[in-house]
């Protein structure tokens, strides 16, 4: 496996999830609308496929934004506080 899969497994392992949901939704959607199966299909495949490649990066661009674990107040009557 290479190296960046394995860095990002969990993430690669939900986005590839949220991208099976997303195909569901907007085929039902699409035949909802449409009444086509075949137009539903095509019409589901396109924009989650960008869409999960968008969500990977968001992903990636939100976790570099997680907040810093909090750190122990200092004492102010501790010798070194």
């Amino acid at each position: 496996m290479p190296r960046f899969a394995r860095k990002h497994w969990f993430t690669l392992k939900k986005t590839a999830s949220y991208y099976v949901m997303h195909i569901a939704v907007a085929a039902l959607v699409g035949y909802a609308v449409t009444g086509d199966v075949w137009m539903a299909l095509t019409l589901s495949l396109l924009e989650p496929t960008v869409q999960a490649v968008a969500y990977f990066f968001h992903e990636k661009a939100w976790s570099r934004k997680a907040p810093m674990p909090a750190r122990a107040p200092i004492d102010a009557t501790s010798p070194l506080g």
